[in-house]
């Protein structure tokens, strides 16, 4: 193992250990990190001597993971997507493998978890997070749609939040990211490192889901309500709509000052990726199977990476970072139901494949 790597892996007693080493990018993945996390996952799955795999990063709780390698994709979509591509089937792999991965899987989201982060840990058994937990699914804000699953785990939260949480790119943090389902446990960050040594000294070749639930619970913070429970009803009545335009319109009527906000962060959106995520949202609601999602998304973002909007919004946020895009998509009328279908079509021969 080279400390010079972006993924560092190794196994210690009874546990594989993924540790993300990528700090001055808050982590954030690249294909190779993909790649190498899924040659750890394959060697691990069915080696006897590892009971559970323990994904975390190193220094710092800034960042657990902050998403993907958006420059990378962005200039990649402003020729042929081709390197975009290239990651969306590393990383919608990777994905599949840790939501079918046939042990234990613990995510440690001690810091910033957005995007790329969320998929490498929500489809895990295990999803610990801690007072330093920010998380987000902010695309919709950069041109691009809350991929790597979301379309899978948004709508099978609790009502609508998980469409609030795609069309609003809202932060939660702490243990609101365990409130409302997202985190499955939340423990102080001091603790994290008694934890991972409990793990690694426990005999995990028998029983080992029973073992880690020992050694969780005594750790583990009883969490209050998340703020945003309080507007549930609203969430509920307004997300739940047809459309978009039609959740606009029902928060408005609503005339919170909350529900006005949301109105308010929605404009600020592109529009043409407003639309993509609330369809994604719905057919990955309907969809049988998670790899039915995956090919979805990737579909999805086989076209967005080379969108206008995603090149504006990298532009807006990420390049000259003055926060004020100009979406080519204008507004959500111009979004035409006929571009959504092309956005979506089957890719015939290039659809996705898994391992």
């Amino acid at each position: 193992m080279s400390d010079d790597l972006p993924v560092l892996t190794r196994k210690t007693g009874h546990v594989g250990r993924i540790t993300l080493n990528r700090p001055k990018a808050l982590h954030s993945l690249t294909e190779d990190m993909c790649l190498l996390m899924s040659d750890a996952l394959q060697a691990w799955k069915d080696d006897p001597e590892v009971g559970m795999v323990i994904v975390d990063h190193t220094q710092g709780t800034r960042g657990f993971c902050a998403g993907g390698d958006i420059r990378m994709m962005a200039e990649s979509g402003k020729t042929d997507g081709q390197g975009a591509r290239d990651f969306f089937r590393a990383e919608y792999r990777l994905n599949a493998l840790i939501h079918n991965f046939p042990k234990p899987y613990l995510a440690i989201l001690d810091g910033v978890t957005m995007g790329g982060g969320v998929g490498i840990s929500v489809h895990g058994s295990h999803r610990v997070t801690t007072e330093n937990t920010v998380f987000a699914m902010p695309e919709t804000g950069i041109g691009l749609f809350p991929d790597v699953g979301g379309g899978w785990f948004l709508p099978r939260l609790d009502g609508e939040l998980g469409m609030w949480l795609a069309l609003t790119g809202a932060r939660l943090k702490g243990s609101a990211v365990s409130a409302i389902g997202v985190g499955t446990h939340h423990v102080p960050s001091e603790m994290i490192g008694h934890l991972v040594s409990q793990f690694e000294a426990a005999d995990l070749s028998f029983e080992p889901e029973r073992l880690i639930d020992t050694i969780l619970r005594p750790l583990t913070q009883t969490v209050p309500p998340a703020e945003v429970e309080t507007y549930s009803d609203v969430i509920d009545a307004c997300f739940s709509k047809g459309s978009v335009e039609e959740i606009i319109r029902a928060l408005n009527e609503t005339s919170s000052d909350w529900a006005l906000a949301q109105v308010k962060t929605m404009e600020t959106k592109s529009p043409e990726t407003l639309k993509i995520a609330f369809r994604q949202l719905r057919e990955g609601a309907a969809c049988e199977t998670f790899e039915d999602n995956m090919r979805m998304e990737y579909r999805i973002g086989w076209r967005q990476a080379c969108s206008p909007d995603f090149q504006e919004g990298v532009r807006a946020v990420i390049i000259d970072k003055d926060n004020k895009p100009d979406w080519p998509s204008k507004n959500l009328e111009k979004v035409s139901g006929g571009h959504l279908d092309e956005v979506f079509a089957p890719l015939g021969e290039d659809d996705l494949t898994f391992l």
